[in-house]
């Protein structure tokens, strides 16, 4: 029996009262006053003469202070994802901004300190019980340090952040806040906002997918110029630092982030083109399957049925714990709870910024989800993605806060396997023949975004940034740019390319993570090999996953592969292996 579940979020627990909380305003009080004292910890530790109880005690107060720094920042993404008119969400992203800054500057200057201790003293520091757990971080960090400038100039790089760097991506989603499209139905006009007339490129109707693309290209065209200045600066922002840092590979601060080597990236990227051709063929048989010589960019994502079968709130959230049960019960006994306690905005409604995510409260030990729920095969699976998200969390809230700071490549590992199994329960639990094609080519759709759109997107970023170190990039390179990546991503085996994508996708304009793309593709095939790994591992698998999610604050992801699948990701026999299981749906689906 289903039960009802609102699908509204509730963030009263965390503060109460919305953009106008006292609760909040009391806590960034507290923080910005324990930001101070973090920083006279700082100011007075001294390299020379420090021992590693002084150091321990620092550390102490720097977790403290950067989970309540995390709490505040969620809450703030959390009110102005929910509502984009929301004018006081937008004043408090501008103070989340300063106070990230401000604690970005402090972490700089101990972590420069750091460097000064010579090597000998440092190893007998981390023997400290307090230290020594979180030895992989402060080596991290202390090496970092090394390569970057002196603190002075590390601390204003910080500061003119704020209304630099961070001040661009916040000029974005202003933008598009504004932004609406009008699309006719039916018969009838309707303003849409952007997220919402991008669900309409799964529409079964080719006409009104086309009408929708149309719209939309419309609409991002008409502030091409304006998303070309955010995009070009917030590059220009990254190349000065990289330069005066004496950095030239751009990728050489994505990969630090996600703590892998460039050889797994470049075995990963090699094993995808190599494999490519059972993609094409698939892409070509939906074509026919649809009526159509080639697919459109807007028609990647369509039904191949025109009665696609669709799910409540309350059906998907049911389908999801009871196939989250086949692999772990205690990943399913969470879901229920986060579903139970209103942890989940999936609300289809107007005001909401367009995509999904799950972000996490580690101070009060929760976590929200936000998405738009439509009911489709396909939200089921994003909303399974996000609850992996927010189950790594729960098994990391006991860990030490420094050790819980996962790069952005093996988070998505943890919600691409959550989606796996969804996508795979639903296709197993297929009635009809008809209805498992559907769903194959659902789950195999996954496949051609990861190693298609994800490409596409990573060679135009690629070559933007070396354009972009001789200058300003025009808006019509940019859409030449976007347009060659896509054709070499999809081994132009579609048409009518989608020369906005630069602009209407959010994650080129995003501050936090520069390459906000590869770690998608690394993590969706890595959690192929591990849930290959589960279903021959059976019963026993639960607790090693929970081990290998738990180690993924403190370990590189070679490391981390070694450990727990005994794999090198150097290589590309792990990346092929995981290839063919994508391959085998292919098969099935053309079989079909």
């Amino acid at each position: 029996m289903t039960e009802t579940y609102q699908p509204t979020w509730d963030l009263d627990t965390v503060f109460s009262g919305g953009s106008d909380s006292e609760e909040l305003r009391t806590y960034l009080t507290k923080l910005e006053s324990n930001i101070d004292k973090l920083k006279g910890y700082v100011d007075s530790f001294d390299p020379v003469s420090a021992s590693s109880v002084q150091l321990a005690e620092t550390i102490a107060h720097l977790e403290k202070t950067t989970k309540q720094l995390r709490e505040a920042s969620a809450f703030i993404s959390c009110l102005s994802a929910q509502d984009v008119t929301d004018k006081k969400a937008t004043i408090l992203v501008g103070k989340r901004s300063d106070l990230s800054a401000r604690l970005g500057t402090i972490t700089t200057s101990l972590d420069q300190k750091m460097v000064k201790i010579p090597g000998t003293d440092w190893e007998k520091m981390l023997e400290h019980p307090d230290l020594k757990p979180l030895s992989f971080v402060l080596n991290e960090n202390r090496s970092k340090a090394k390569e970057q400038l002196p603190a002075a100039q590390e601390m204003l790089i910080n500061d003119l952040s704020v209304d630099g760097y961070n001040g661009w991506g916040q000029m974005y989603d202003a933008i598009v806040g504004t932004m609406s499209v009008e699309l006719e139905e039916d018969g009838k006009k309707e303003s849409y906002s952007v997220g919402q007339a991008s669900n309409k490129l799964s529409h079964p109707d080719r006409s009104m997918r086309k009408h929708a693309a149309e719209q939309l290209n419309e609409a991002w065209s008409g502030h091409a110029d304006l998303f070309g200045q955010t995009l070009n600066h917030l590059a220009g922002f990254r190349l000065q630092k990289y330069k005066h840092r004496g950095w030239d590979n751009v990728l050489k601060e994505p990969l630090e982030i996600n703590r892998m080597k460039q050889e797994t990236l470049d075995a990963m990227w090699q094993a995808i083109t190599d494999h490519k051709q059972p993609f094409v063929d698939f892409l070509k048989r939906k074509a026919a399957l649809l009526g159509q010589k080639e697919l459109s960019m807007y028609d990647i994502g369509a039904p191949i049925s025109k009665s696609e079968k669709t799910y409540s709130y309350s059906e998907g959230a049911d389908f999801i714990v009871n196939h989250f049960r086949n692999f772990s019960p205690k990943m399913a006994d969470f879901a229920r709870m986060a579903f139970e306690k209103r942890w989940i905005e999936a609300e289809d409604r107007a005001g909401k910024r367009p995509g999904g995510f799950c972000t996490s409260f580690p101070d009060s030990e929760q976590t929200r989800i936000f998405m738009t729920y439509s009911g489709t095969a396909s939200n089921i699976a994003t909303l399974a993605h996000e609850l992996g998200h927010a189950y790594h969390q729960h098994v990391m809230n006991d860990i030490h806060g420094l050790n819980q700071r996962y790069a952005m490549n093996v988070a998505e590992t943890a919600s691409t396997f959550a989606e796996m199994i969804v996508a795979d329960a639903s296709v197993n639990s297929a009635e009809t023949p008809e209805e498992k094609k559907t769903l194959l080519e659902d789950k195999i759709q996954r496949s051609v975004a990861f190693f298609m759109n994800i490409h596409a997107r990573f060679l135009f970023e690629t070559r933007f940034y070396e354009e972009r170190k001789r200058g300003m990039v025009s808006v019509y390179r940019l859409n030449e740019l976007m347009i060659e990546a896509q054709k070499e991503a999809y081994c132009e085996a579609i048409t009518d390319y989608d020369q906005n994508f630069w602009a209407s996708k959010l994650h080129f304009h995003i501050t936090g993570v520069p390459f906000y793309n590869f770690p998608y593709t690394f993590g969706y095939l890595f959690s192929l090999g591990l849930y290959a790994h589960a279903k021959n591992k059976g019963g026993s698998f639960e607790e090693d996953y929970i081990a290998l999610l738990r180690d993924t604050g403190r370990m590189t992801v070679e490391e981390l592969a070694m450990k727990h699948l005994n794999v090198d990701l150097t290589k590309p026999d792990f990346w092929e292996n995981a290839i063919k299981l994508c391959v085998a749906d292919v098969e099935e689906f053309l079989a079909l």
